[in-house]
């Protein structure tokens, strides 16, 4: 169903501000979520460039760019409700950047280490500020124990962290989106910042939405569950802060940018996460 709940978007303005991130009370109602992942269950079986795999293995770590090739993932990138956060959250017109579902497979899927979004898109793309948006979409329960996000509120205030002085592959975007990634931050230095800040988990029932900064340090623990996580992530940047000479792949850097326009769709149904709402 499609619910006439109001986002209270000054109040998630706030807590975006000051922490980096935040829930949304607002979900993805079953037959939606159903009808993603479905969808995203077929493009995992194709062989595509925009499939990635889990290091030395056939199982799927991510897929990428898939709003470019996908009806149903194309319909959510304009989401009235998603648009709408997107705009108030950034507070100017929005594109969609990057498109991406990370899949931790049950038993099999490994962490990410460490890192900032923003790093790989300022030093890979030439993204002029950080004035972008992470929209995340729980396609599965995500509890702690298989893999949930993991974030420090705040740091998406420190600019960035360890950058190193040259990158080795940094023309290798295959090293941006495995486990062994470019640009990380220490473990060193995140422990210092969540002794200071304190440490919290991404965690909720199938069809959450949360949002977070591409500034914010976050992580994910290894899937030692046998429940699947797939989070499902559409980057919305401002028109005007879009990299001027992008040389990664279109499906991890895209070249439209013009302002996306809000579509309903019929299939994408929302409804008011009640457990935000009473947090």
């Amino acid at each position: 169903m499609t619910t006439t709940l109001d986002i209270p978007f000054a109040r998630l303005r706030a807590a975006y501000d000051e922490d980096g991130w935040c829930p949304v009370p607002l979900r993805f109602d079953k037959a939606a979520v159903e009808l993603i992942r479905e969808h995203v269950d077929s493009i995992c079986r194709e062989r595509r460039p925009e499939v990635v795999y889990e290091k030395g293995s056939d199982v799927v770590r991510a897929i990428h760019g898939c709003h470019a090739f996908d009806d149903v993932c194309a319909a959510l990138v304009r989401h009235p409700q998603l648009v709408a956060l997107a705009e108030a959250l950034t507070g100017k017109s929005v594109y969609v950047y990057q498109f991406k579902v990370n899949l931790k497979q049950a038993h099999e899927g490994a962490a990410w280490p460490w890192h900032q979004d923003y790093a790989f898109w300022s030093e890979q793309d030439g993204m002029p500020r950080p004035d972008a948006v992470n929209i995340a979409v729980s396609l599965d329960d995500i509890h702690k124990e298989n893999g949930p996000l993991a974030v420090i509120p705040g740091s998406h205030r420190l600019g960035l962290l360890d950058l190193p002085e040259s990158a080795d592959g940094k023309g290798d975007w295959r090293q941006h989106v495995s486990a062994d990634l470019t640009y990380t931050v220490t473990a060193h230095t995140a422990d210092a910042l969540a002794q200071k800040s304190g440490k919290e988990r991404v965690m909720g029932r199938a069809g959450s939405i949360h949002a977070f900064h591409p500034s914010i340090v976050h992580s994910s623990s290894n899937n030692i569950s046998a429940d699947r996580r797939a989070l499902l992530l559409i980057t919305y940047n401002t028109v005007d802060n879009a990299p001027p000479n992008p040389t990664r792949p279109e499906f991890l850097v895209a070249r439209d940018t013009a302002p996306v326009s809000a579509r309903h769709d019929d299939r994408l149904g929302v409804e008011a996460d009640e457990q935000v709402l009473a947090g």
